[in-house]
This record gives structure tokens, sequence and C-alpha cells, in this order.
């Protein structure tokens, strides 16, 4: 059985959090550590927030290492924009090509073998401002 045991001041930061935060994932964390310093087994939160044990201890272990900031999710996660690096090139292509993406699609795969949708392209350049 492994507990965290919070000060005061820790308590009633997370408690704020918990009530207060817009991000759910900070919430849920912030309410399982709460319960675990209660003295609730680990077997019990990962029934209660509906994730498994091991998911639950890495929570108590970032709390145990980082403290407030490990509560949300770290950056970095999810698919990396495959055109990232070719930034200025796409803005030369569209305004050679008169913003039509079809050749600029078809840019990229012949000269960098970098296959991609429309769609994927229309969201880079939401994205980027271009």
């Amino acid at each position: 059985m492994r507990y965290v045991t919070l000060e005061k001041e820790d308590i009633e930061v997370l408690e704020y959090l918990y009530q207060n935060s817009p991000n759910n994932t900070v919430r849920k964390r912030s309410q399982c550590l709460v319960l675990s310093h209660q003295r609730r087994k680990i077997n019990d939160l990962a029934s209660i927030f509906n994730a498994s044990r091991r998911t639950i201890e890495r929570w108590l272990d970032g709390w145990d290492k980082i403290g407030v900031d490990s509560l949300a999710i770290s950056e970095g996660r999810g698919a990396k924009t495959l055109l990232k690096d070719y930034s200025k090139e796409v803005s030369e292509q569209l305004e050679l090509h008169n913003r039509n993406l079809k050749n600029v699609l078809i840019y990229f795969e012949e000269q960098h073998k970098i296959i991609i949708c429309k769609k994927t392209l229309q969201n880079f350049l939401k994205v980027t401002g271009l």
C-alpha cells in the first residue's frame, strides 16, 4: 500500500484545482492525490478514475518528483506536423501556384517524398497563418 503524504498547503492547492481548473485531467489527478492522502488504496483509486494501477502509480510518482507541474498533460503528444521545417517553401509554392493546394501537394510528394492530404495542408496553413 502506498499513499501520498501532503502538507496542508498542498491539500488546499489540490482542492482549489479540483474545483476551479478548466482542465479535466488536472481536476482528476488532483482529486486522486487528495484521496490518496486520505489513505485510499491504489486499486480503489484505479476503479474510481477508470485507470490502471500503473497509471495511478505514475501520477503519484510525478507528484513526488515534480509537484503541481505533474498534474497537466506534458507537451509533445500527438502527431507531429510533417511540414514544420518547410513553411518557407510552402509559402513559395502557394505564391507560385496561385494558392492551388493540389499542385503544392504534388510538389511535396515529388520533391521531398512527403505524402499528405489536402486537409492536413489546410490545417498547417491555418496554424502557421500562411
